[in-house]
């Protein structure tokens, strides 16, 4: 595993939103490795309203698909320490926390929510 998708990321995937450098961008990582989401980006997906049964049906598909990081106590203090120094969503200090103790980079759009993030590595997958 290299990359961690964020929220949007795989919602972007899930409903071919991508423009075609990102696509390829994305394929390129899928070829690569299964992809990874942390526990929060699986709530938040699980939260997320699907238009149609279909999508609802791809969406747990992709669940059951990929590898998910559960919320374990290094994450958790990582996930503090980050709260504390910069102010940033609880969401979006775990990412952050789970992509950093795990190494990974963060596919993300939402780069001002992470740009002031000690040791974050980040992607945004529009830029490519």
């Amino acid at each position: 595993m290299k990359y961690l998708w964020d929220t949007n990321t795989a919602i972007y995937y899930l409903q071919q939103q991508f423009p075609i450098s990102a696509e390829q961008f994305m394929d390129a990582i899928i070829a690569e490795s299964t992809p990874c989401i942390s526990a929060i980006t699986e709530i938040e997906l699980l939260c997320w309203k699907a238009p149609t049964e279909r999508d609802a049906e791809v969406l747990k598909n992709f669940i059951d698909s990929i590898f998910v990081i559960e919320l374990e106590q290094p994450i958790k203090l990582r996930t503090a320490d980050i709260r504390k120094q910069h102010k940033i969503k609880l969401p979006d200090a775990i990412i952050a926390a789970t992509a950093i103790v795990y190494n990974l980079t963060l596919i993300t759009r939402n780069i001002k929510d992470f740009q002031n993030v000690n040791d974050l590595k980040y992607v945004n997958p529009w830029n490519r």
